[in-house]
């Protein structure tokens, strides 16, 4: 078993600027682009539970700031669990994280990701 616990250094700026994309567009009021960099950054760090936790709070922040009750129900138990998930290395690669996809349901990683994840599958 391989414990997750600090984000590849190739990996860590790809995260940072989805999650400041995301920033951006909220300030734009651009709500879709706001969550696809959500999820962006959800599929960069679900593989380290810190920055898997952080993408899960600021979907749940985003769901109370949208009163979308299904993505705040289906956060909490997202918050609680992920982190543990992505210590020990059983997260579903891909998942987009938000409550419109099941929790473990593997996706496919988009192309320009799966390069820059390539190095940590195992």
């Amino acid at each position: 078993m391989k414990i997750h616990w600090t984000m590849p250094t190739p990996v860590r700026p790809h995260y940072e600027a989805e999650l400041r994309k995301s920033e951006e567009a909220r300030m734009r009021g651009d709500k879709q682009l706001e969550w696809h960099h959500l999820e962006r950054a959800h599929i960069l760090g679900q593989r380290w539970p810190r920055e898997h936790n952080a993408v899960h709070w600021r979907m749940l922040v985003f769901g109370f700031r949208t009163k979308n009750t299904r993505e705040i129900i289906g956060q909490l138990p997202r918050l609680i669990l992920g982190g543990v998930k992505s210590f020990v290395g059983t997260v579903p690669i891909g998942n987009t994280g938000g409550a419109d996809v099941p929790a473990m349901r593997t996706m496919p990683l988009p192309q320009d990701l799966s390069v820059l994840l390539e190095g940590d599958q195992k």
